[in-house]
């Protein structure tokens, strides 16, 4: 046993290469398991510097000055942040108070709906099952009103923080990309002169990854922006919730759309009822997913990230376990780099003699 496990050390980990590239995932890795949550503001502003970058680079690439370029595009940036807090915040946060308000008036329309079932499907279905259903679909309203009041006073204090992060995260976004020569300068210090291995994969990660970050941006753009105009012309409620919804479930490939699919579908009924209305709505939205799996993603990503649908239906459920909606978020691009790594790895070790 000691002699298999010695024997496959030696041919994955000999080549000192493979060691500091193995030394770097794992002090990553237990970086972010560790100490996630508390340099949340700094892993947030390293990334998003790190998209911006890209932007900066192509305004390079047209003979525009480097500080004239970042500063043209921390403008956009700086821009966008102001119309998020100022217009889009608001208005989400308006119609998400009256969708919670309007959960115990959907619920009493759906309780009449459930007690009919036993009448109409009494082999199927009884009272008792009703009850049950019932009394847990109540149990939950309860847990989710008491949740979202703590939330209320909870959220007082860290308000305060979050004002300071909005002030903190864009001065680190600025200077990290003003000063992004000398802080890799800075941290090349520390790492052997001969890095190839660690180029090689850094060098397939950041097409891949940086592509496919920047892309997700664009899709959720445009399917939040048609799934607007189409809930806006059948004149379904809450149309800036219920878009901003579809546009954000894209970030978890296929099981989103299916959980987007139900406060659509719950919004349409209780404001219209068993109707073409709904029908044409649900068949609207339908058609905007279809679009976007067969049409948009393709166009944007290519072969960009080229994983098994099983392999990021898995690696959504690991990294969402590990650190909640950031984990989904980054759960495509984790897997991309794990992929980056598999397939970077050396296979054997050449023989000396």
């Amino acid at each position: 046993m000691l002699k298999l496990i010695n024997d496959w050390y030696h041919r994955h980990f000999n080549d000192p290469q493979v060691a500091i590239l193995a030394l770097l995932l794992f002090l990553g890795a237990m970086t972010l398991y560790f100490f996630g949550r508390i340099l949340a503001p700094l892993l947030g502003a390293i990334i998003i510097a790190y998209l911006l970058d890209g932007f900066v680079n192509k305004l390079r690439k047209l003979k525009v000055p480097r500080l004239i370029a970042i500063t043209i595009t921390f403008s956009i940036f700086v821009l966008f942040l102001l119309i998020v807090l100022f217009i889009l915040a608001p208005l989400l946060a308006q119609q998400a108070t009256q969708f919670v308000l309007e959960i115990p008036n959907m619920f009493t329309e759906g309780q009449k709906i459930l007690m009919q079932l036993p009448e109409k499907y009494p082999s199927i279905i009884s009272e008792q099952q009703v009850s049950e259903l019932l009394s847990g679909i109540r149990s939950q309203i309860t847990d989710f009103s008491q949740s979202v009041v703590s939330f209320s006073l909870a959220s007082v204090p860290g308000l305060l923080t979050y004002m300071v992060y909005l002030v903190v995260i864009p001065l680190l976004i600025f200077f990290f990309l003003k000063d992004k020569e000398k802080i890799l300068s800075w941290f090349s210090r520390f790492f052997p002169s001969d890095t190839k291995l660690v180029s090689k994969v850094w060098t397939e990660m950041n097409t891949k990854i940086a592509g496919y970050v920047r892309g997700k941006f664009v899709e959720i753009m445009i399917v939040w922006l048609v799934s607007y105009i189409t809930f806006l012309f059948f004149g379904l409620n809450y149309a800036v919730l219920l878009s901003f919804s579809v546009g954000v479930s894209v970030l978890i490939p296929y099981v989103g759309a299916a959980i987007v699919t139900i406060p659509v579908a719950i919004v349409a009924y209780f404001q219209w009822g068993y109707s073409t209305e709904t029908l044409y709505v649900l068949v609207a939205y339908g058609i905007i997913q279809f679009l976007d799996g067969n049409l948009l993603v393709p166009l944007l990503f290519s072969e960009m990230v080229n994983l098994h649908p099983a392999a990021i239906i898995t690696a959504v459920l690991l990294f969402g376990g590990l650190w909640g909606i950031w984990g989904v978020f980054f759960a495509i691009p984790l897997a991309t780099l794990i992929h980056a790594v598999i397939n970077s790895w050396p296979r054997t070790v050449e023989n000396d003699g």
